[in-house]
């Protein structure tokens, strides 16, 4: 949707829900556990990387490049083709992209199964179908593009996991899907958060992300 669009909607939620401010992105009824299957902590620095999505990509990111052991976070589009690869026309729900973070981490620092540990638990809300907050539409989906074959094994047993634990008072609606390619977004979409910390939209839905991320994982936050 149109960032006009999007700036409306939010204006319009927070006039008819003041708290919205300090409502969780994930609506779990408690801590969400670490994945019971992972991969091992690397013994030497590198570089590996996870691409998700779930919402608006502003949020993802903001969130990812406060945590401990990611080198990057980028917004892009995943789903689509490389010729619909432009926000105003994603932005028609038509494309099959999602907008998407490509977070390159260091794998001697953060584990993936942590990485998404922070995804369902402050990113987004995992059980929303196609929307996340004011945003609505398939380009907001929540979704894991893998790169091979560990990564889907562990995204698969995690989700798995956490309806098993009822962890979330509805299902996960998570896709795993492979990744087919990541087009980074517009210049302008890059860094929104940090750039536009003023923002409306950033105040009442991402900020607070960042925020959780702060209070829930002391360990993995970082304030840079």
């Amino acid at each position: 949707m149109p960032s006009s669009i999007r700036l409306a909607l939010t204006l319009a939620a927070a006039l008819l829900a003041t708290a919205a401010c300090n409502a969780k992105a994930s609506p779990a009824t408690g801590p969400v556990p670490a994945p019971a299957q992972d991969a091992p902590r690397a013994s030497a620095p590198g570089r590996q990387t996870a691409v998700v999505s779930g919402g608006c990509f502003w949020g993802i990111q903001a969130v990812f490049q406060h945590v401990k052991g990611v080198i990057s976070a980028t917004s892009g589009y995943s789903g689509g083709s490389a010729k619909t690869a432009e926000y105003e026309i994603v932005s028609t729900g038509e494309t099959g992209h999602a907008e998407s973070v490509q977070i390159v981490y260091d794998p001697s620092q953060i584990t993936y199964g942590e990485l998404l540990r922070v995804f369902f638990s402050v990113a987004h809300d995992p059980t929303q179908l196609n929307r996340q907050g004011p945003d609505e539409g398939t380009q907001y989906r929540s979704s894991i593009f893998y790169s091979t074959d560990e990564q889907k094994r562990i995204a698969e047993a995690y989700i798995a996991q956490l309806d098993k634990a009822k962890v979330f008072p509805h299902p996960i609606v998570t896709q795993v899907v492979p990744l087919q390619a990541f087009y980074p977004a517009e210049a302008y979409h890059q860094n929104y958060a940090t750039l536009h910390p003023n923002q409306p939209y950033i105040v009442f839905n991402d900020a607070p992300k960042v925020e959780h991320l702060r209070q829930g994982f002391p360990d993995l936050y970082t304030g840079k």
